[in-house]
């Protein structure tokens, strides 16, 4: 059975967000509040992660990415699970190291566009949370 089957149609005709904002809201039983700490969370892991694996031999940058991807998923950041994923697989893989240095861009670019809907994110519920709701 493939996913496309177990979504409803509006979920299928849903222009795709750079989060999840059902599955973030799943995850996060509704609470504003722990949805703001753990996307503040998140951001800080990222650029720990993105570091830990430009700078480590493979293996390591494997387990980093491995992290990322489970964090990533966490928050419905899917774009980030899978750049990560295939960071993983590459830096598993003797002798393919243009595919990790492919692989550690996309997750970069993706990183970088999830951490920008979430400072959004952010923002907005920041002033949400002041005006009491």
């Amino acid at each position: 059975m493939s996913i496309s089957t177990l979504l409803s149609a509006d979920e299928r005709d849903r222009k795709p967000t750079v989060i999840d904002e059902t599955h973030l809201q799943r995850m996060t039983l509704g609470d504003r509040r722990l949805e703001r700490e753990v996307l503040e969370l998140f951001v800080r892991q990222t650029t720990i992660m993105l570091n830990r694996i430009m700078e480590a031999e493979p293996p390591l940058a494997a387990a980093a990415a491995h992290t990322l991807k489970g964090s990533a998923r966490g928050i419905g950041a899917w774009r980030v699970a899978r750049a990560a994923e295939r960071v993983e697989h590459a830096a598993g893989s003797a002798g393919r190291e243009a595919a990790l240095t492919d692989a550690v861009a996309e997750l970069k670019a993706a990183s970088l566009e999830a951490s920008a809907a979430i400072g959004a994110r952010l923002s907005a519920l920041l002033a949400e949370l002041a005006r009491g709701r």
